[in-house]
């Protein structure tokens, strides 16, 4: 029987601050990590709330220091999605104890790191140089601080990890899909140890305006941290957010060879599309039921085994609802005795840093017994009062397997098993 895979190390960058036991203390204490848009004027834009990672000035404790990350010059060269993920894999890898020398470590070291839409402000603010400045202005940078993968890349680089480079760019289901992958080229003896999960930072105005023309952001003013309110029947749209979650996989074997100390298990995995529509999954959920089957098949499990779900559930009335439909379509009636949280109440919807976070989340709702709360869940769809969406407030509950999805637009859906040691 091969070794089970196991997470060794993590990493996290999100709204809630830097760090994951600060993001795992937060998001127990119900702080929402949504405020009003500050990065630029909003101006007429009807959207003016996001989630976005605080720096050091309005959060001294675990605000994002950039001068910690990379230094000046090497920040001209990078976009934010790539200096989060190089926080997060800082952390991750030092947990981890895994800082290869030696060309055959190396070697054996994956880095995949998911991204729905890579260096977007890099290349509005091109366009907008170009239009007003001409093509002798931009920056010679300009394209590697964009291109997706290059989160990844500099993360390799920084670290010199020589083994598989890789990007899933599959919208919001970038983030598990990496993981994913990384967890096969383990299996398939093409990488010892992988540094695997999502990064994204997006929050730009461009993209706040095309997601509103789609009618998916919620245009609320007035009180940001209730914006996002998934499950509620007074959602009106997701909440862009931004970050990175990164983790180190490994199978036990290995880990227990070099003395690291295994935090969960990934017990399975499961990918698939919906070959149904390019934004909204079908009514019966079947796609990314499927997903979660193949994941339940990987892991050896049942149904009922699962004992908490991180919902992808962004907020949106049709994805919410698509989403409830795959898992009673995959749970049947068990669901009703399994709580779901919502997390992304709380940081807002990283696109394809979602599943990063998320599954750290939900290794940490493994690891410590704890089921983090859904906030703003004040009047459920009224076909939902059968479930148990963990309201309000964080929870003790014993969680020896979590399921966490992951959806995106293309109809590509990802799930994942993380299971207690």
């Amino acid at each position: 029987m091969s070794s089970p895979l196991v997470i060794t190390g993590m990493g996290m960058v999100s709204p809630l601050g830097c760090g994951v036991n600060a993001n795992w203390e937060r998001l127990l204490a119900g702080r929402s990590g949504i405020s009003s848009i500050s990065r630029f004027d909003t101006g007429e834009l009807p959207i003016k709330v996001a989630g976005a990672v605080p720096g050091m000035e309005s959060d001294p404790e675990a605000g994002f220091d950039p001068d910690r990350v990379a230094d000046a010059k090497e920040r001209r060269k990078m976009e934010l999605f790539s200096l989060y993920a190089m926080a997060a894999a800082d952390e991750a890898l030092t947990q981890a104890n895994w800082f290869p020398e030696s060309d055959e470590d190396r070697l054996a070291t994956a880095t995949i790191v998911g991204s729905g839409i890579g260096g977007f402000p890099t290349i509005t603010q091109a366009q907008n140089t170009l239009t007003t400045r001409g093509h002798r202005r931009l920056s010679p940078f300009t394209v590697p601080a964009f291109l997706a993968n290059l989160a990844a890349g500099n993360v390799s680089i920084r670290y010199g990890l020589r083994g598989p480079l890789g990007c899933p760019v599959t919208a919001c289901a970038a983030g598990v899909q990496a993981i994913g992958d990384g967890m096969r080229m383990i299996r398939s003896g093409e990488a010892e140890v992988a540094l695997v999960g999502g990064a994204e930072a997006c929050i730009d105005p461009l993209s706040l305006a095309s997601f509103h023309a789609m009618k998916a952001l919620s245009t609320e003013q007035d009180d940001p941290a209730k914006a996002s309110r998934p499950f509620d029947q007074a959602r009106n749209g997701f909440v862009m957010g931004e970050g990175a979650g990164l983790l180190v996989i490994e199978t036990l074997d290995h880990a227990e060879a070099r003395g690291a100390t295994p935090l969960a298990y990934l017990s399975g995995y499961g990918t698939s599309a919906d070959a149904h529509h390019i934004t909204a999954g079908p009514e019966d959920g079947a796609g990314a039921a499927a997903a979660i089957r193949f994941a339940l098949r990987m892991a050896g499990l049942a149904p009922d085994a699962i004992d908490h779900i991180n919902a992808h559930a962004t907020s949106t009335p049709v994805g919410d609802r698509a989403e409830i439909a795959s898992l009673r379509n995959a749970f049947g009636d068990a669901l009703a005795g399994i709580p779901i949280s919502a997390t992304k109440a709380t940081t807002g919807h990283l696109l394809g840093a979602a599943g990063g976070v998320e599954s750290i989340f939900s290794a940490m709702a493994a690891i410590h017994g704890q089921l983090p709360p859904t906030l703003n869940l004040e009047n459920a769809d009224e076909d939902l009062h059968d479930l148990d969406f963990v309201p309000g407030e964080a929870r003790e509950h014993r969680s020896q397997h979590v399921l966490c999805n992951g959806f995106g637009f293309g109809g590509v859906n990802a799930a994942l098993i993380v299971s207690k040691v």
